[in-house]
C-alpha cells in the first residue's frame, strides 16, 4: 500500500505526523506499507502553522503512484488566507485529489482537511466530519456530518480535529491489514485508540 501525505504552507504538524508515525511503524512492523511526505508546492519545502518546516519533500502530483491519499488540515479556524483556506483558494491541490480519486485512490482527511475534499468535489453531501470548532462550516456547503470521531464512506475517509488523524490512519490500517496489526501498532504507540 503506497500512502502520501500531502503537506502545504500552514498545514497542522500533527495532522500529517500522526499519520506518518501509524504507517510508518506499520511498515517498520514488515506490513507492504510505503509511506511519504509530499508537496505539490515549490520549492519542495513548507513551513507548517506551529513553525515547524518540512523539507526533501517528494513531489505531489496527478501522475505520483498513491493508493491512499492522508490529506492533513491546517489554519481554517484562523480565518486568514492560509493553510487550508489558502490551499483551497489555489485550486491546484483540490485538483490534484480529484486526479487521484478518479484514479481509483482512496482519499481520507484529518480535521479540516475536509474542506480540500470538498473544494475538490468528492464529498457529494457526505458523510463526512472535520474539528468540532469547524463543522458548521462543513454543513454549510451542504455536506452532512454526522457524530464519530472517523467516518468512513468507502473510498472518503474522514476524521475529526487533529489527533483524530491517528485514529483515522489507525482504522485504515486495521480496514486494510487486521485488528491485530492496528491494535498492535496503537500499542507500539502507547495510544489509546478511540475505535
Amino acid at each position: 500500500m503506497n500512502v502520501v501525505i500531502p503537506v502545504f504552507s500552514g498545514v497542522e504538524e500533527l495532522d500529517a505526523i500522526g499519520p506518518l508515525e501509524v504507517f510508518g511503524l506499520a511498515r517498520q512492523r514488515g506490513l507492504p506499507v510505503e509511506v511519504a511526505l509530499a508537496t505539490h508546492e515549490t520549492p519542495r519545502e513548507v513551513c507548517g502553522i506551529h513553525g515547524v518546516v518540512f523539507g526533501k519533500l517528494a513531489d505531489f502530483s496527478a501522475s505520483c503512484p498513491a493508493d491512499l491519499i492522508v490529506v492533513p488540515g491546517g489554519a481554517w479556524l484562523s480565518g486568514g488566507d492560509q493553510g487550508v483556506r489558502r490551499a483551497v483558494r489555489e485550486e491546484t491541490l483540490p485538483g490534484i485529489l480529484r486526479q487521484h480519486f478518479e484514479s481509483g485512490a482512496t482519499v481520507a482527511a484529518v480535521c479540516t482537511g475536509a474542506f480540500l475534499l470538498e473544494a475538490a468535489g468528492l464529498l457529494a453531501g457526505g458523510p463526512a466530519t472535520t474539528h468540532h470548532l469547524a463543522i458548521d462550516d462543513l454543513r454549510a456547503r451542504g455536506v452532512a456530518c454526522p457524530e464519530g470521531r472517523v467516518i468512513d464512506d468507502g473510498r472518503i475517509v474522514t476524521s475529526g480535529g487533529i489527533t483524530s488523524g491517528i485514529d483515522l490512519a489507525l482504522h485504515l490500517l486495521r480496514r486494510s491489514f487486521s485488528d491485530f496489526e492496528a491494535d498492535r501498532v496503537a500499542e507500539i504507540m502507547e495510544y489509546d485508540w478511540k475505535k
